[in-house]
């Protein structure tokens, strides 16, 4: 029987048939990761909404998975490549369209364009994310969020296709969202539609100058990353109310900056970052969450919880302790 994967010759020349967009057999996935690591894979550049229906419909037809890719920023992509079929938003999917105080985005564009331009129009709500990677689809999907916002509090309506491949319009009250979850599992964002406000134009540019001087002196984004590894502690569970609170503050206490794992390595500049330093694998950087895990566990008693998505050759979304053998 053969291996159920979107690498299957038979499956690339079905695909092929049935969209407009570009479809790239054995790629590379390292290049489509802002962590530069990641195997092989097929991976389909939709031109448009339908090419991303399509796909859809003839994978779930095969068996075969899906793993939507923006940026590729938050993700921990697998050594041995994926057997799901990658879709890769971007151009095709990228538009900016104003509707007054409303705007109409794709998925496709990156979240920092979508911010600098919303800024410079004179409409916040979107600004703040002038410094954080990522598309907009990815951002609404994993609601992410910097500077005490997050995608939330802005969107009005989430487009996204179904396993099916049918496009659906989600009004805001139907999307669970929560802390980095928009409970959107088993759907594809591809549009979003955002409420801003009006703010003064030269306030704004202001903000977005600090905003993103802020993140290029605070953050290693000179080498690859995933952004930030683990989320901050929160909830019922930690109430600390001196010392190190948020995920860099412990592994910084917990004296890790520099610490490595193969070529992934603790960043000396901020502690909540793995970068790495140069043919860095998974494996290396699956190994250095387990590190810091245990170190500030066994000083803080507090167990941190990976913000970094890790990937596995299906697709599917892994736990750090099953991956690394833990119970």
């Amino acid at each position: 029987m053969d291996r159920v994967t979107a690498r299957r010759p038979a499956f690339v020349a079905a695909l092929k048939e049935r969209v407009r967009g570009e479809v790239r057999e054995s790629e590379g996935l390292a290049r489509y990761s802002t962590y530069r690591i990641g195997g092989p894979a097929t991976v389909l550049l939709p031109a448009r909404a339908e090419d991303i229906a399509a796909a859809v419909q003839l994978a779930t037809g095969e068996g075969v998975g899906c793993f939507v890719l923006g940026l590729g920023s938050n993700l921990l992509l697998p050594d041995e490549g994926l057997d799901a079929l990658v879709i890769r938003l971007g151009k095709g999917l990228d538009e900016l369209v104003r509707d007054g105080n409303r705007w109409r985005i794709g998925a496709g564009l990156p979240a920092p364009l979508a911010a600098r331009r919303t800024g410079e129009a004179g409409q916040a709500g979107l600004h703040k994310f002038v410094g954080v990677p990522g598309t907009v689809g990815g951002g609404v999907y994993m609601n992410a969020g910097c500077h005490g916002g997050d995608w939330s509090e802005v969107v009005e309506q989430v487009t996204v296709i179904d396993a099916d491949g049918d496009l659906r319009v989600l009004e805001r009250r139907e999307i669970p969202f929560s802390y980095r979850r928009s409970g959107l599992d088993g759907l594809i964002v591809v549009g979003t539609t955002v409420a801003l406000r009006p703010e003064n134009p030269a306030t704004l540019s202001a903000e977005l100058s600090e905003l993103f001087r802020w993140r290029q002196e605070g953050t290693p984004f000179n080498q690859p990353c995933c952004g930030s590894v683990f989320q901050n502690p929160g909830g019922p569970s930690w109430k600390r109310k001196e010392g190190p609170r948020t995920a860099g503050q412990l592994i910084e206490a917990a004296g890790l900056k520099g610490l490595r794992v193969g070529a992934a390595e603790v960043s000396p500049m901020h502690a909540n970052y793995f970068v790495n330093t140069g043919g860095a694998t998974a494996a290396d950087v699956r190994g250095l969450i387990a590190r810091v895990q245990q170190a500030v566990e066994e000083k803080f008693g507090v167990r941190l919880e990976t913000e970094v998505k890790l990937i596995g050759s299906r697709g599917n979304y892994l736990n750090i302790n099953s991956v690394n053998g833990e119970r």
